[in-house]
């Protein structure tokens, strides 16, 4: 199983103890974390290209992750593809961030967190939910 985590380009910096964190229970879970941002890179009139690779990304994942606690409207994008493909949709920010009334209206899951800690344990329990869900489509096997 493979998780799309949708996250921010410009603020990946600041996102990194919530990215670990998230990586972190999927790995106890045995799921394979995809960052695009992380294995992507591309120059701003390779915007088609991008996307292209984004979608084709997610087509390969089972679950989107959407950090939101900086908004981007590629994660909107990203969300509402996997929402189309029926694909389950977690909503992650900080209790600190924005709320985002458009992304979280097509998750299935909501996480919002004040610490690491906190976000570990809140994601590690909707992971357990997805896994129980049968209708969940496995790319991967």
């Amino acid at each position: 199983m493979r998780a799309y985590i949708s996250i921010s380009y410009q603020k990946r910096r600041s996102l990194n103890t919530a990215i670990t964190a998230i990586m972190t229970v999927l790995e106890e879970h045995q799921i394979e974390s995809l960052v695009f941002v992380d294995q992507h890179k591309f120059e701003p009139e390779q915007e088609r290209e991008m996307m292209q690779a984004a979608l084709a990304s997610l087509e390969q994942c089972d679950i989107l992750i959407a950090e939101t606690s900086h908004k981007g409207i590629g994660i909107g994008i990203e969300a509402g593809y996997a929402k189309a493909k029926q694909k389950p949709v977690v909503y992650l920010r900080h209790k600190e961030s924005e709320h985002s009334t458009t992304l979280s209206g097509v998750s299935d899951y909501s996480v919002i967190y004040k610490s690491a800690d906190d976000l570990q344990q809140q994601l590690h329990n909707v992971v357990k939910e997805i896994l129980l869900q049968p209708e969940v489509i496995r790319t991967n096997g």
